[in-house]
């Protein structure tokens, strides 16, 4: 299958592909690839970008749970005083 241009500049050029995917080239005619790749698609509206969500830290969740861990062993500890 042949590529067929979309878009040619003085920096670059951009292919789409048999697969409906895009290739771009820089000036001497080597591969762009990666982030500089994403953002010369998003530059030219070829590709939309969403954000990734953020992930919350668990930590405030196990402190309290640590806590709890550490009151629980001095009561424990109460009782066997007493039986000796």
């Amino acid at each position: 299958m042949a590529m067929k241009l979309v878009k040619k500049t003085d920096e670059y050029s951009i292919y789409l592909r048999g697969d409906k995917r895009y290739a771009v080239e820089d000036a001497g005619k080597k591969p762009v690839n990666g982030e500089e790749k994403v953002r010369i698609l998003v530059a030219e509206e070829l590709l939309k970008v969403a954000a990734a969500p953020k992930k919350e830290e668990p930590v405030a969740e196990e402190a309290p749970a640590e806590d709890a861990a550490e009151e629980a062993a001095p009561a424990e500890d109460a009782p066997a005083e007493e039986e000796k």
